[in-house]
């Protein structure tokens, strides 16, 4: 679900007060770093695919959030993920236009969009490129391998002080041994660097459905998600 506002009021200055719910379980990323975490892939998929839902909410109506990140999931008292800091959020689909354009979309995205669960296409942003509702698919692959395996792909990049653009515009992804291989193959998916070929959130709803079914029936032979799945 997506944080309502309870109630507003507009202040003297011309700004918006806004009256907010308070979530006393706290956010994913309290939980993530945790030095015990560990969550059962079945219900880290159940979370995921309440998270998902909740862009496509916001995709439907033609905006994408632009922040996804732990910090920004928070938990009610249904143990129910919340999508908060809607001041990210943006329409949906831009065309950069111009020199000026790019220069202020990147602004608006070194400010808002936080580095390590940041789209590939919002590090070099071209004249003439379209930008879509897919920035925040690539922002969710790194989300779902944050709740497999504590960090963004990208954070130990930042940690160590190397470059995030150039680790994320490579796509090159590891991941622990012995971890799921369904599982990760719909983040390989998701991270696909070229965002024309990223899927939208609809596909990713289906594929979440394949996993938890291949999950259930717990077969062996495994098949590559994104050719099962998600087809260029």
């Amino acid at each position: 679900m997506i944080e309502k506002c309870l109630e507003f009021t507009k202040a003297p200055t011309d700004t918006f007060l806004m009256l907010l719910p308070y979530y006393k379980k706290g956010s994913l990323h309290e939980i993530l770093i945790q030095p015990h975490y560990h969550m059962d892939l079945k219900d880290v998929l159940k979370h995921f695919q309440r998270i998902c839902l909740s862009i496509k909410t916001l995709h439907d109506l033609s905006y994408a959030h632009r922040d996804i990140k732990p910090a920004n999931i928070l938990f009610n008292d249904n143990n129910e993920p919340v999508i908060i800091d809607l001041g990210s959020a943006s329409i949906a689909r831009i065309t950069v236009a111009s020199k000026r354009d790019a220069q202020k979309l990147l602004d608006e995205v070194n400010e808002r969009c936080s580095v390590t669960y940041r789209a590939p296409e919002l590090f070099n942003i071209d004249i003439d490129s379209v930008i879509d509702e897919r920035i925040d698919i690539w922002s969710l692959g790194c989300l779902l391998y944050a709740m497999l395996y504590k960090k963004s792909p990208y954070d130990l990049v930042y940690e160590r002080g190397d470059s995030v653009a150039l680790a994320v515009i490579s796509g090159k992804i590891s991941f622990p041994s012995n971890s799921n291989e369904t599982v990760n193959d719909l983040i390989r998916v998701m991270l696909t660097t070229d965002h024309f070929k990223r899927p939208f959130i609809d596909t990713v709803l289906e594929s979440i459905k394949v996993v938890n079914d291949s999950i259930d029936q717990d077969f062996n032979g495994h098949q590559s998600l994104s050719k099962t799945i998600y087809t260029v």
